[in-house]
């Protein structure tokens, strides 16, 4: 299984900084490369400028045009030709299914990234870089995340998991494009839907019931956009505490009275902020393992990626 995705060169360690440095990620290195193959690719260098180069910054004029410029020589712009590299990149990106940026880059930054005007003050909230800003506009489905926001518990779960959901998606519906593929790949995910976003866990569903009303390739488009722009919510206390009363309820002519007091205790401890989703979630396999159920052995809100990468212990 090979699951490509982008990264800043300097992120995933390479010594291509304007200063001849790097920021290297120890868990993008350490954990994620053994699930991920990772393509690094420095947007500066990529357009030729060397290792280390003049400092860049991102101007905006007075015209509201923001452009990619040298902080020390406004006059060399370098915009069109990143544009260019940017366009390029996304051309040869089909099998893409995340990018991982470097945060406050004028090129690879996602947002807050310092925007100067000509006087030498910044804009209030800053924008986002000019490389990952063709990404976003061009590939809105895909999963884009700085390194720093990878150290949040919550932001980094979301997106690993994104990252698996789209390769998912890709291996299961885009090479057997047919409503059968659609269905079982929808089926799987419905209630990883019902915990990130029930606004699309309805909407999605009547897609999928009213497939055979669509043309499947504008199926195929809109519903990989819609599906990853639920997954992009985050799936809050709420939501999760509704998924894990919904599965407990498929057990309950299986368990025992003190199993279900035991599991709902849990739930509930787990709703009150005192347990992780893994306690009401291990015992839940328990009880799938010693009870199977085949639509909830398919769910893939159980088991969304690998174990290993430990990502649900501070959810």
């Amino acid at each position: 299984m090979t699951i490509q995705v982008g990264i800043s060169a300097c992120v995933f360690g390479e010594r291509v900084r304007f200063d001849g440095g790097h920021k290297q990620n120890r868990f993008v290195v350490d954990e994620l490369s053994k699930h991920f193959t990772f393509k690094p690719v420095c947007p500066e260098v990529g357009i030729g400028m060397t290792v280390p180069r003049p400092v860049i910054r991102l101007l905006q004029l007075a015209e509201g045009d923001e452009r990619l410029v040298e902080s020390k020589n406004q006059s060399i712009d370098y915009t069109d030709k990143m544009k260019a590299f940017a366009d390029k990149q996304i051309r040869q990106s089909d099998n893409m299914c995340g990018y991982i940026v470097c945060a406050k880059s004028p090129t690879c930054g996602m947002e807050r990234v310092k925007l100067h005007i000509p006087n030498n003050n910044t804009v209030p909230g800053g924008t986002t870089g000019i490389y990952t800003r063709e990404l976003m506009e061009k590939m809105p489905w895909l999963p884009i995340e700085e390194d720093g926001r990878l150290c949040d518990p919550v932001l980094r779960e979301n997106f690993v998991f994104r990252v698996f959901a789209l390769h998912d998606f890709y291996q299961s519906v885009r090479n057997n494009l047919s409503v059968n593929a659609f269905v079982k790949f929808h089926s799987r995910y419905k209630l990883i839907l019902m915990a990130h976003s029930p606004a699309a866990y309805k909407t999605l569903g009547q897609m999928v019931a009213n497939i055979k009303e669509w043309d499947i390739d504008d199926f195929w488009f809109e519903y990989r956009q819609q599906f990853m722009d639920a997954l992009k919510e985050r799936a809050s206390r709420k939501n999760k505490t509704n998924v894990l009363m919904h599965l407990q309820g498929y057990f309950k002519r299986s368990l025992t009275k003190d199993q279900k007091h035991e599991l709902a205790t849990l739930i509930h401890s787990y709703r009150e902020g005192n347990q992780p989703l893994l306690a009401p979630l291990a015992l839940i396999k328990h009880y799938l393992r010693e009870y199977p159920d085949p639509y909830l052995q398919i769910q893939m809100f159980i088991d969304p990626y690998p174990e290993e990468l430990k990502l649900r212990y501070g959810l």
